[in-house]
């Protein structure tokens, strides 16, 4: 599999399961997705489902399709405990073209399967991190680790932006674009500043390169 980023807004998610695992799922795409309906007789007491809106309804195989054609998702995640019923989510996906993400599956999956990765936040940056469903376990176990790792990777993102706009408005050569933006993210002073929240960090990012190539800035 390639992991890939996909934007999710303005889209409906279909959870079909009201278990924890469904409920990690809701929470997961009611950050950005538009409605995300959770389908199950019945929902887990102390479950968090993140807001998302939750149907309270027993399906079986033969109700699949109409719940594709009535939600028309962007994606269906079967978190159920019944296999033949998440088959049948999977299948009806498949034939509609919808991505789907079956949580009873590790291993090989058809083409259109998706897995969802544990995820480690600090925007504009997004880590992933996967193990093709084969251990949620240690994938939870990287993104605790990585948590801290890249605190200020967002602001990074943000000031070499700025920094490489500012260049390529000024018709720096692009290798030198590239040298100075390499230069300001290696920098501990940087790191620092920006986890710091030192109000100098423009003019630290200046004096990290060495020839001053910042100083037009």
């Amino acid at each position: 599999m390639i992991p890939l980023l996909h934007d999710f807004t303005g889209t409906t998610v279909l959870v079909v399961g009201g278990g924890r695992v469904g409920a990690r799922k809701a929470r997961r795409f009611t950050r950005e997705a538009r409605v995300v309906v959770v389908v199950s007789p019945d929902f887990a007491d102390d479950a968090d489902f993140g807001g998302a809106e939750r149907v309270r309804a027993a399906l079986d195989p033969d109700d699949v399709d109409d719940w594709l054609d009535r939600v028309d998702p962007a994606l269906v995640v079967a978190a159920t405990n019944d296999g033949e019923l998440n088959a049948a989510i999977e299948h009806a996906a498949a034939d509609r073209n919808v991505l789907v993400n079956r949580t009873d599956t590790h291993g090989d999956r058809d083409p259109g399967s998706v897995v969802v990765p544990a995820t480690v936040r600090d925007d504009p940056v997004v880590v992933s991190i996967s193990t093709g469903g084969a251990s949620p376990a240690l994938s939870k176990h990287l993104r605790e680790t990585l948590e801290d790792d890249i605190g200020g990777a967002g602001a990074m993102a943000e000031l070499t932006g700025l920094i490489r706009e500012e260049l390529q408005a000024r018709e720096t050569p692009p290798e030198r674009r590239r040298t100075v933006v390499r230069d300001v993210v290696r920098s501990p002073d940087v790191w620092t500043a920006l986890r710091t929240g030192n109000p100098n960090l423009r003019q630290i990012a200046r004096e990290v390169v060495a020839d001053r190539a910042l100083d037009e800035l």
